[in-house]
């Protein structure tokens, strides 16, 4: 299992992902709604529900987090199924259900990707002894008991397939990455505009408190064209318009989409503008004609939809609306 973006034949059943959502006592309810409720956006968002979300816990049954909410888990798994897992923190590095070493070698050892945020991020370096990041209060506290702590103060920071993170707000940053390393840039740009999260931070970006100036992409006219297409879905911008707003060649605009997005320009515009069709098709009562037009699809939309999702927006509707292709698990963590 790798983090690079999986390619679907049209013909291939799509591809669903696993993510075990792994708690202990007293979770941060913060963290718990970014994964869960950014990954249930993307299912929302996109044409074929790509994530399946199971609430896991070391010996399962319901667990509390701070705030009081409880949720239901099942137990860890000796040999999990699952393609990534997160681990939440609990505000207590401390914390016994946090000493994750043979955890953590359970999903690696069978190829999946682990994420630790937070108090969990903490808890794994200061056992392991090595580098990464973790939230810059839990840094400071384990420089202040351990002297020589030495973590990042990075939103995150990867060492093979295990992932240590800030956690807390951060945590809506890091899912994104995954959701744009899995499907698709523009997926990842529809899934931030419903969360209005302005901006997607790089793993590299220094936490808030530095006074670090985040950017969509980290390059500026490549952030400037996407806030420029995001503003006109209904009526789109030629590309020829686009670059002489930023006032370079369009030969330099793909390049930038090619280098950063793995996509091209017109690409990105039209995937942004069907995704925000689903969202309004699985989401209002207007009619697919209407859709169209407010994704400035004049015409043709319905066969365009099923040339790229290999099924019409009618269908689809009446699917989704029966309750089908949405992974039964991911319906216990969602609504």
């Amino acid at each position: 299992m790798t983090s690079k973006t999986k390619s679907q034949s049209k013909s291939a059943p799509p591809r669903i992902w696993t993510v075990d959502v792994i708690v202990t006592e007293g979770f941060v309810l913060t963290e718990m709604s970014a994964v869960v409720e950014t990954l249930r956006i993307a299912n929302r968002v996109l044409a074929q529900p790509p994530f399946r979300i199971v609430m896991r816990s070391a010996k399962g049954g319901q667990l509390g987090c701070r705030a009081g909410l409880l949720v239901d888990t099942e137990t860890l798994m000796e040999r999990p199924d699952a393609d990534f897992a997160f681990v939440l923190g609990n505000s207590d590095p401390d914390h016994p259900g946090l000493s994750l070493g043979r955890m953590v070698k359970s999903y690696t050892s069978r190829e999946a990707r682990v994420y630790l945020l937070s108090e969990a991020a903490a808890r794994y370096l200061k056992d392991k002894g090595g580098k990464g990041a973790t939230h810059w209060e839990n840094s400071a506290l384990l420089r202040e008991r351990l002297g020589m702590f030495d973590a990042s103060h990075a939103l995150a920071s990867e060492n093979g397939p295990v992932v240590t993170c800030a956690g807390m707000g951060a945590t809506t940053d890091i899912v994104l990455a995954l959701i744009g390393r899995l499907t698709s840039a523009a997926a990842q740009m529809s899934v931030a505009n419903i969360l209005l999260h302005e901006q997607v931070r790089d793993y590299s970006s220094l936490q808030p408190f530095s006074g670090a100036k985040p950017t969509i992409t980290g390059d500026r006219i490549l952030d400037h064209s996407i806030r420029l297409m995001q503003a006109n879905i209904e009526d789109p911008l030629p590309i020829g318009e686009i670059v002489e707003e930023l006032n370079i060649s369009t030969r330099s605009l793909e390049r930038k989409f090619k280098n950063f997005l793995n996509t091209t320009p017109n690409g990105f515009y039209r995937e942004m503008r069907l995704n925000k069709a689903n969202n309004l098709l699985l989401n209002t009562s207007m009619s697919v004609r209407e859709i169209g037009l407010a994704c400035g699809f004049q015409n043709g939309f319905s066969s365009l939809y099923k040339s790229i999702f290999g099924i019409t927006p009618f269908a689809l509707r009446k699917r989704r609306r029966l309750g089908e292709d949405v992974p039964v698990d991911f319906l216990k963590a969602g609504e």
